[in-house]
């Protein structure tokens, strides 16, 4: 199961949190997620290099909180905020709504799936051997705290006649542990060779340990739940 499931749609409502919240019905939830997927194009198009990683999007009666993570928050700011007040009316003029935009820092971006993923396609797009780029991506993230990491890119690697699947993966990635705090991305790479696509598993650790109570019996003996 575990490789055939989404690891973050396998644990939404466990350990994941849904991308979108909010509730409507019929015509006006079709509308709604088409705006949440404009949204999302827009704001991945005006960040750039800003390292723009994951777009929350909340509504609430007559405005949006649109919370973006990013790995540089500075260059999507700009210089004396223009920079997120220039998107913000972008935003307004798209949804017709008040938009709250709350830029969240991530701290430890080599640990981060989306921007792991899209570092690798921007090395295969550079010509960068797939190997090389695999092995440094895995270093970094283990040496910035991930407790496992698994890479698998495939296509015609390396400019070969027939496509080929290779992954690498170090620490522990365990798919079918609903406990467990997985950070999933794809990403793909527009070779002279073709597309190549790029998988990416991140184990941040469990978010939920387990822990036994014990309860008394009538009897006097202890039994665990």
């Amino acid at each position: 199961m575990g490789r055939k499931v989404h690891p973050i749609g396998f644990r939404l409502n466990v350990t994941q949190d849904w991308r979108g919240r909010w509730f409507a019905e019929g015509a006006q939830y079709r509308e709604q997620l088409l705006q949440d997927f404009a949204i999302r194009d827009m704001l991945y198009r005006e960040s750039g290099r800003a390292g723009v990683s994951r777009i929350d999007v909340e509504r609430y009666p007559g405005k949006l909180k649109v919370a973006v993570f990013t790995a540089k928050p500075g260059i999507l700011i700009g210089r004396k905020g223009e920079g997120i007040k220039k998107v913000r009316v972008a935003l307004e003029g798209l949804t017709g709504k008040k938009v709250d935009l709350d830029i969240k820092e991530i701290k430890t971006p080599d640990c981060d799936a989306y921007l792991v993923a899209h570092n690798i396609g921007d090395q295969l797009e550079r010509r960068i051997s797939y190997r090389r780029a695999m092995k440094r991506a895995i270093q970094q993230a283990m040496r910035q705290g991930a407790q496992g990491i698994k890479i698998e890119v495939a296509g015609r690697l390396g400019g070969a006649e027939m496509a080929r699947t290779v992954w690498l993966r170090d620490g522990r990635v365990p798919l079918q542990t609903l406990r467990a705090d997985i950070d999933f991305a794809r990403a793909e790479a527009a070779t002279t060779y073709g597309r190549i696509g790029i998988k990416v598993w991140v184990y941040h650790g469990d978010m939920k340990a387990e822990v036994e109570e014990k309860v008394e019996t009538t009897e006097g003996v202890y039994v665990s739940e």
